[in-house]
């Protein structure tokens, strides 16, 4: 392209590019440039004379080129397709009327901060340096996977539009970014795609609004790597947040965080690895909370954070804050969809044991024989009632003592007041009430007062429920003794 072809505002772009001087059409300061489409010929620039810049155009000697115009209207479409373009390139504040094609392009830098395009086209862009798009207005769909970026994503404030339906608003799977993408207040209108990204830092999304159809995928991160946080705080998800397999180093945050999406999971975070996960001060989530075979160091997660179904078979956690009684923890284990989960019973017994609450750690045991109960045949169901009503399972041991002392009183004022006879009057010993029904109730140990004498009629089926019930009582003594010894 000839100089001679270009309009005074090509021309200020063209002589500040090698030596990167500023170049601003910008009006006042609360120029919207969402009107950018009626700034006239004194501010437009077309996009083939900033690609003939970008790609041919001379330097000066002792000078570093770069592209920094702000307040523009650009017309027509600015294409880098594979191309390779060693300048910074800040383009802020601008109008485009067309999505810039940066497909397979490799840039030093690129800024777009507070521009309005149609879309951006950028699947498998490297860029050395740091990629701002921060308040940026988008109409349509952004492509950026498969894009690697060696410095920080900036996508702070930005708005993007509905994309064409069965894609994504924000395509960044398979990116990799080598410090951390920071979105805070972002405001998408479909999936936001993030299956396969990997970076090296933290992915804030702290107030970010994320909407996506009922029943559809408001974020997907599958397969997700974050050596960092990944931050959601006070956040407004409309859709399903998927992180099956994703492997997050640092905390997952929800702190405050708005989660809707009523008749299927609103959190699907099965087979994931996470150093900390935070479910605190928000609302219980409309959905389902799926943490099924995940994997957690901490669950920070408050009782009135959990929503009314949830999945949590095979869950493993370490630590589980804060600490709360074991009552309301229970009612989010009988919130499993799958009903009995027996594993999770047990990691909630493990947590309480491992900062010493020992009381709690039984209560939760006491629960789980309870709820198994309800999976029994009647006569199991039976034998588990009267399990439950003798000793609690084993874990009450002092209602045993309780039924013996009220048995060992029943039976020594009944047989005190009607001596069973003798059967060998001239060997028995004497007959002492209180040791007669003790050997009626211990089945081991023997004071010599059974065998010595037979009551008759009502009495002796009084011995027989003694004998009975102290069978009873010594099982289910023995076998919570067992299961205690057993989780030692």
């Amino acid at each position: 392209m000839q100089i001679d072809d270009m309009t005074p505002a090509e021309e200020r772009v063209w002589r500040a590019f090698p030596r990167g001087d500023d170049v601003g059409f910008r009006g006042p300061a609360d120029e919207d440039p969402a009107r950018g489409a009626d700034w006239g010929p004194e501010r437009t620039v077309r996009a083939a004379v900033l690609r003939a810049l970008l790609l041919s155009a001379p330097q000066e000697d002792g000078e570093t080129a770069a592209l920094r115009l702000a307040g523009a209207r650009i017309t027509g479409v600015l294409d880098l397709k594979y191309a390779e373009v060693d300048h910074a390139v800040r383009l802020s504040d601008c109008f485009f009327e067309d999505v810039p094609v940066l497909y397979g392009a490799r840039l030093r830098q690129l800024n777009l901060r507070d521009s309005v395009l149609p879309g951006l086209d950028a699947a498998t862009l490297r860029v050395d340096g740091v990629l701002r798009m921060s308040d940026c207005l988008f109409d349509g769909p952004v492509r950026l996977g498969g894009a690697q970026i060696s410095g920080a994503l900036f996508m702070d404030g930005a708005d993007i539009g509905e994309p064409p339906a069965g894609q994504p608003a924000l395509q960044l799977n398979h990116v990799t970014i080598g410090d951390g993408l920071s979105a805070q207040g972002m405001r998408t209108r479909g999936e936001v795609r993030l299956t396969g990204a990997s970076t090296a830092g933290t992915i804030d999304l702290t107030a970010a609004r994320l909407t996506a159809g009922a029943g559809e995928a408001a974020l997907d991160a599958v397969t997700l790597t974050v050596e960092g946080d990944v931050l959601l705080r006070d956040a407004d998800v409309r859709g399903w947040i998927g992180l099956r397999g994703a492997r997050i180093a640092g905390r997952l945050d929800l702190s405050r965080a708005r989660l809707v999406n009523p008749g299927d999971a609103a959190l699907r975070a099965s087979s994931c690895t996470i150093g900390e996960l935070w479910l605190r001060k928000s609302p219980p989530m409309s959905g389902t909370l799926n943490l099924r075979r995940a994997q957690l160091d901490v669950l920070f997660l408050e009782a009135d954070s959990v929503p009314d179904e949830v999945l949590l078979d095979s869950l493993v956690y370490a630590s589980l804050s804060p600490h709360e009684p074991a009552e309301q923890r229970l009612a989010m284990l009988e919130r499993d969809r799958e009903g009995y989960v027996p594993h999770a019973y047990e990691q909630l017994t493990a947590a309480y044991r491992r900062i010493g609450d020992d009381r709690a750690a039984r209560i939760v045991q006491l629960a789980k024989q309870r709820r198994h109960r309800g999976t029994l045949p009647w006569y199991g169901r039976l034998w588990g009632y009267v399990q439950d009503a003798t000793v609690g399972y084993g874990f009450r041991p002092l209602r045993a003592a309780g039924w013996l002392v009220s048995l060992l009183v029943i039976g020594s004022l009944a047989y005190a007041l009607h001596h069973p006879q003798p059967l060998k009057a001239d060997e028995a010993p004497q007959f002492n009430p209180v040791f007669y029904t003790l050997d009626l109730l211990l089945p081991v140990i023997s004071f010599g007062q059974e065998g010595a004498f037979a009551p008759t009629d009502g009495y002796q089926w009084l011995s027989y429920t003694l004998v009975l019930t102290g069978w009873i009582l010594a099982t289910t003594v023995v076998t919570g003794i067992t299961r205690t010894v057993s989780r030692q």
